[in-house]
């Protein structure tokens, strides 16, 4: 990590091209390009690129200028490509080479819907798992066998290279890469900046076949949900919830999946690994203690859960957050006012 007076901010790269949508875009610019007083310094530096720099025509006509072309990716930290023009055809050579060669270096590469065949057209995701739009998804596996395409997730971490489903689901991946870069306390402020849930587990489903309507049972199932999140140091159960919620289980999981797209038993274990993570960031508490307070039988089952999700160890992640709070911690004191 650096331990200077002040690193450089970390670089990301946004990838623009003619007739493109400004949501996706927005959303990396919005999270990554907004420097809030009251976040770290120093924030990152995003910079919009095209193949061709220049101006470029939106969806409803606004045109946008893309100052650096794709050079810019040699200097990125992150390089994102929010989507493409036509997932029909091919990237160029040009966008291609970038791409790799920023990998190669070692950025960390990211899209968010069609961008996805971009990186895979770059070999990118080749024997990974990844995700896109769950409209595309079919047609990224036909064309890229080698990827191991998951439809469902919201978005998928495979380290240096991850993927995302469609417009909102970029907003869960790049508040996700500022939970990686800052930490879980940093990327909640940002996300209530944004009036965002702070943290959407990325396997959750990209969209629910039937939203269940609006009634007495769906107002049960939600109060049920609070009610779990204030005990789930408890060894709760599906029946435990159903019982909460005044409902039979059989009843309860129809609904419940129906609202959000997930089992129960699902949903309780990412709220658990969720509550855990503000544990390993602040606490000197053991494995064991954590898992013991966020409702994991033994540390055994709360390391697996955790390493699926998260897809890292508990001790791992607990030793990258304080290693990026400590440099940023430093970074902060030396650019106070008494420091200058």
């Amino acid at each position: 990590m650096v331990s200077s007076a002040r690193r450089s901010p970390h670089v990301v790269a946004v990838l623009a091209y003619d007739g493109m949508s400004l949501y996706e875009t927005g959303v990396v610019t919005e999270v990554f390009g907004v420097a809030w007083p009251d976040l770290p310094e120093p924030w990152y530096d995003v910079r919009l690129c095209a193949e061709r720099p220049g101006g470029f025509g939106t969806v409803g006509g606004a045109v946008l200028t893309a100052p650096h072309g794709l050079e810019a990716f040699a200097a990125a930290d992150t390089v994102v490509i929010p989507s493409i023009s036509d997932v029909e055809v091919p990237p160029s050579a040009e966008l291609v080479d970038a791409l790799r060669a920023a990998h190669r270096r070692g950025a960390r590469i990211a899209s968010i819907c069609s961008g996805a065949f971009a990186l895979a057209g770059a070999g990118l995701l080749d024997k990974r798992p990844a995700t896109t739009h769950w409209l595309y998804a079919e047609r990224l596996a036909e064309r890229y066998p080698s990827v191991e395409v998951d439809p469902l997730p919201l978005f998928v971490d495979a380290g240096d290279v991850l993927t995302s489903a469609g417009s909102t689901a970029g907003l869960d991946l790049c508040l996700h890469l500022v939970r990686r870069d800052f930490g879980g306390a940093v990327a909640n402020l940002l996300a209530r900046r944004l009036v965002s849930q702070p943290h959407r587990d990325g396997g959750q489903a990209q969209y629910i076949e039937s939203p269940v309507r609006v009634d007495g049972e769906r107002h049960e199932v939600a109060r049920s949900m609070d009610w779990a999140r204030e005990r789930l140091s408890e060894p709760l159960t599906l029946e435990d919830l159903a019982a909460s919620a005044h409902l039979s289980p059989r009843t309860y999981l129809r609904h419940f999946t129906a609202a959000t797209g997930t089992s129960p038993i699902r949903w309780l274990i990412a709220q658990r690994i969720e509550a855990s993570l503000g544990l390993l960031e602040t606490t000197n508490a053991s494995i064991e203690e954590i898992s013991a307070a966020v409702g994991f039988q033994s540390a055994v089952t709360f390391r697996h859960h955790f390493s699926r999700q998260v897809k890292i160890t508990p001790s791992a992640y607990r030793r990258a957050f304080r290693s990026g709070a400590t440099s940023a911690g430093a970074d902060r004191q030396a650019c106070s006012p008494a420091s200058r």
